[in-house]
Order: C-alpha cells, then structure tokens, then sequence
C-alpha cells in the first residue's frame, strides 16, 4: 500500500538567511546606497564597504571563534564599530549584494598557493550587465574595488596594480610588489555551502598554526596607502613599496585599533591584552 502525500510543495528555503539583513542599516554603515544591479553600482558597494568594515582578527585571537550566523555578523560589523575576517565581510557583503538584486556566488580560495597555503579563504564571482567579477571585500586589505572575471585583466587597486590569470586549475589573483607579481590566492568556480565555512572558520578561529590565533591583525586599504597591524608592528606600507614600522605594544593596541574603527567593550579589550601580554 501507498500513500500519496498531496498539497502545495513546501517552498525552497534560502540556506545564506539573506532575508535576516537589516539593508538599510547596512547601507548606512557603509555610506551607500540601493541603486538597481550595475557595474558602476557593484564597484561602488564594494568600495565603500572595504573603506568603512575594517579587517581584524581580534575575537579569534582573543579565543572566540567569530559565528558566522547572519544576525551575529550584522550584530558586529553594522551595529557597533567592528570589523571582521574574511567569511564576516563576504557573506555580509554577499547578502546585501543578493538582497539588492545581483547574481552572488560564493567560493573559497587557497591562500599563497605557491607556499602550500591552505585553502580557507572566502571570495565571490558577482554577475550583472552581461559579465562576471570578482568581488572580495575581505582579503585584508588587498581588493578595493571588483575585477573583471578575465585572464590578463589589470586593475589598481588603491596603488597596487592587481591582475587575474586563468589556467587549467582555474584562477589566480596576483598583486604586483616591490617582488614583482606574487600570487596572493588561487580559486576555482565551485560554488560553497554555509557548512562549508563552518569547517574553515573552525580551523581558521581555533588550529594553533592558523595565523589568526596566534597575532594581532588588523587592517585598512585607503588609496595609496595600507595601515596595518601586524607582527607586534604598526605597518604602513604605500605603492612604491615604502613602509613605516613601529613596534606594537599591549597598552598601545588599543588607540591603534580605534584608530583603524576598531572600538572593542571592555570585556573585549581585556581579553584582547591578555592574548597579546600572553604571545610577546
């Protein structure tokens, strides 16, 4: 015997919760706006959030790995004067890009891909008016503005002539330095699901060799400019390949950091001093 199940199918659940978006406070966070899907627009949003959403690692570092739940990420970069890593902004910026009305594809890449780095990173393929790019406002501070989906293609980003090549294992973003073209990471076009990042985020928030555990980091791209926190260094590096250093002390973190837009609570900055008291 059978039994036929009958009604209305039960409709396609969105596994990204896109709809949990505030759009408009994130749109004010960032200094945008709703305009309908173009390319002028995309590049816009992308600047503009790589500009206002620091880079930083100071929950992970601190022993919290970061939720990569939707309504916590908005909770930190849109509701208080946050940044995050790489899956914080992308599937921010993922969801405020679909919520808008563009075609996001989320990917993960392999970070250095000529020094065995691991593939842990987050990045986006974009379409709107007829083309495809790369979109990634969470590789530190590297991508200010998208790329063209195309082999050869050059674009400056903020000083630092960036290019794509195209092989048979896929895509590999270069930035050109005082070293010549180094790659940064290489990624192919399979698209990602949410529990995939749950397992990258778990190595990259808690495994003892994973750089975000073991130092500061924090970052902003401005045009010709790069401010970072690195190493026990404050590190501003310009085009011609220039930088200033200078040492990073535990009672001196915190001005930095605010002054990257970086305001941590209380509870967060003890945690933070005790976690860098802890590595020096």
């Amino acid at each position: 015997m059978t039994t036929e199940i009958t009604g209305a199918t039960a409709p396609a659940t969105d596994p990204w919760t896109v709809d949990v978006l505030d759009l408009e406070a994130y749109l004010a966070r960032i200094g945008g706006s709703a305009e309908p899907p173009s390319a002028l627009a995309l590049g816009g949003l992308h600047e503009a959030h790589v500009q206002a959403i620091p880079f930083e690692n100071v929950d992970p570092f601190s022993g919290r790995p970061p939720s990569l739940d939707l309504g916590d990420i908005q909770a930190k970069l849109v509701g208080r004067s946050r940044g995050g890593y790489c899956y914080e902004h992308s599937l921010l910026f993922a969801a405020a890009l679909e919520r808008l009305g563009y075609d996001v594809v989320r990917l993960t890449a392999r970070v250095q891909p000529h020094r065995n780095g691991p593939k842990s990173h987050m990045n986006l393929i974009v379409a709107v008016d007829g083309a495809r790019y790369l979109a990634d406002v969470g590789f530190g501070a590297s991508v200010l503005r998208p790329m063209p989906l195309e082999h050869g293609i050059v674009v400056d980003q903020a000083g630092w002539p960036t290019r794509l090549l195209h092989g048979d294992g896929g895509w590999t973003l270069e930035k050109y330095t005082a070293h010549g073209w180094e790659p940064q990471y290489a990624f192919d076009e399979t698209p990602q699901r949410p529990v995939d990042y749950e397992v990258f985020n778990h190595y990259v928030a808690t495994h003892p060799k994973s750089p975000f555990t073991r130092g500061l980091i924090a970052m902003r791209l401005e045009p010709g400019v790069i401010t970072q926190l690195l190493g026990g260094k404050r590190i501003v590096e310009r085009p011609d390949g220039t930088k200033d250093e200078t040492p990073l002390t535990p009672d001196g973190a915190l001005a930095e950091l605010a002054d990257l837009g970086v305001v941590l609570t209380d509870d967060e900055a003890d945690t933070l001093l005790q976690a860098m008291r802890a590595a020096s």
